[in-house]
């Protein structure tokens, strides 16, 4: 009889958990629902600029983000080229350097050297040229970069990066922007910790 009162009580106490988990995160408050069907796979994409202060503070906690994901989560970095910063030119520049650090199995290594060079470093980019000295610098083939960034198929890549932000456009007003599973979009509030932001992306991340 205490087993099966004990399992009752276990049970109670994790619908009660499960329910308060649901009504902690409230619609048109810590998110917003911008599309009415989801996307197929589970995906975390992060609309992003080089050049914006916002995003270069915001890396450790993509970092953390990435980390409390589950497996079956996709997380992906989508480079915006609207920015006041630079001219659009440049900015698909960076976005085809991006690309090819993905290939190279290495975007988080260069990104970050990107970003330090724009932000830390004071360093001016105006060329395709500049981004190369940045992977040469920190250890890629320049070689392999130039192959790499005069292939068709990175011209692809670009364009379905691009693609991506005229799909949201409307929902870009700044930037880092979320969007989750092509449907959700999250509001980071003041009164949020780091904690509650990684579980606001993670409980939208299991949403269909």
């Amino acid at each position: 009889m205490k087993k099966i009162l004990s399992a009752f009580v276990l049970g109670l106490m994790l619908s009660v958990q499960a329910c308060a988990q649901v009504e902690l995160w409230e619609e048109g408050k810590h998110y917003e629902v911008i599309s009415e069907t989801a996307s197929k796979k589970p995906v975390v994409a992060e609309y992003f600029s080089f050049w914006c202060p916002a995003c270069y503070q915001f890396e450790p906690l993509v970092k953390q983000f990435k980390e409390q994901l589950s497996s079956d989560v996709k997380f992906t970095k989508v480079h915006v080229n609207f920015m006041g910063f630079t001219g659009r030119e440049i900015q698909d520049t960076a976005t085809k350097a991006m690309l090819i650090g993905r290939v190279m199995k290495e975007e988080d290594k260069y990104n970050g050297a990107i970003f330090d060079y724009i932000h830390k470093q004071r360093g001016v980019i105006t060329e395709l040229k500049d981004l190369r000295n940045i992977f040469v610098i920190n250890g890629a083939d320049g070689e392999k970069f130039d192959k790499l960034a005069s292939g068709f198929s990175m011209t692809n890549l670009v364009k379905r990066n691009n693609k991506s932000i005229e799909d949201f456009r409307s929902e870009l007003t700044g930037v880092p922007t979320f969007i989750i599973n092509e449907k959700y979009k999250p509001t980071f509030t003041r009164d949020m910790t780091v904690d509650d932001m990684i579980s606001l992306v993670v409980w939208l991340s299991k949403q269909k």
